[in-house]
């Protein structure tokens, strides 16, 4: 795709799912990728993956909650690429449960992680793109940021919160060409669905990869690299005139 040669991205939740897939994605299209995650060993394998595809890429340790470690995650793009160009906002968490049984600390670290997380995101990437007059971002929504889904209350008002940021952002700095959009992932195959429980309870209840297909016209879950490609058309230079958007990428669920 044309923009993203030896430009510097930035993605959180880089070491699992679609993080990984956006930050492998990017460094094939030729950008530096600055791989965030909380998790080192696992956001060192995917700068390993990178690398041994012959790309650029940095490991970062970051805890997006916390809004000095996301500042010193900013830092270190621009200190070591001089720029940053593009940044992919991915890192989340999920939690399904009835809201009645939702205690206090699930639903702030859930909201901290998910929607502070992109805040504290975007509050430290725009002031470095408004100097450089030039930059996207691409923040990680859901399906569950379209719709409401039972039992997924907390995760749900996160997502919708992306939305709303995104839309707001986008045009608070449309002016200065700084484009703000976001994804909305349909089921993926990806550490947070493989972990979580049935969606249905009972002798008949379902691994998520499967009861999902129930729900998606497209009969499957999507696999990460395919979100990953929507991002880094978002980045590139054919989608220089779209901000503010989330653009659902859920085999037709939501239009269903």
């Amino acid at each position: 795709m044309d923009g993203l040669e030896e430009k510097t991205a930035l993605v959180t939740g880089a070491g699992s799912g679609i993080g990984r897939a956006s930050a492998q994605r990017l460094a094939a299209e030729g950008a530096n990728v600055v791989v965030a995650d909380v998790v080192e060993e696992t956001g060192r394998e995917t700068v390993d993956l990178i690398e041994d595809s012959g790309g650029d890429a940095t490991f970062v340790e970051v805890d997006v909650s916390d809004t000095e470690s996301v500042e010193r995650l900013v830092d270190v793009a621009v200190d070591t690429y001089g720029s940053l160009d593009f940044a992919h906002n991915n890192a989340g968490i999920t939690d399904f449960a009835a809201v009645t049984d939702i205690e206090d600390e699930q639903w702030d670290r859930l909201l901290d992680i998910n929607l502070k997380g992109v805040w504290a995101c975007v509050k430290a990437e725009l002031p470095v793109m408004a100097e450089q007059e030039n930059g996207a971002i691409v923040n990680t929504a859901s399906e569950a940021g379209l719709v409401g889904m039972a039992g997924l209350s907390s995760y749900s008002a996160s997502k919708h919160g992306v939305v709303g940021l995104t839309k707001s952002v986008a045009l608070e700095y449309a002016a200065q060409e700084i484009r703000v959009n976001a994804v909305a992932p349909g089921p993926t195959k990806t550490n947070i669905q493989a972990n979580s429980e049935a969606r249905q309870s009972g002798p008949d209840s379902m691994p998520f990869d499967v009861s999902a297909m129930t729900d998606v016209p497209m009969e499957r879950v999507a696999e990460p690299e395919e979100i990953a490609g929507v991002v880094a058309f978002l980045f590139s230079s054919d989608a220089s005139y779209i901000t503010g958007h989330t653009i659902p990428v859920d085999g037709g669920q939501a239009a269903d």
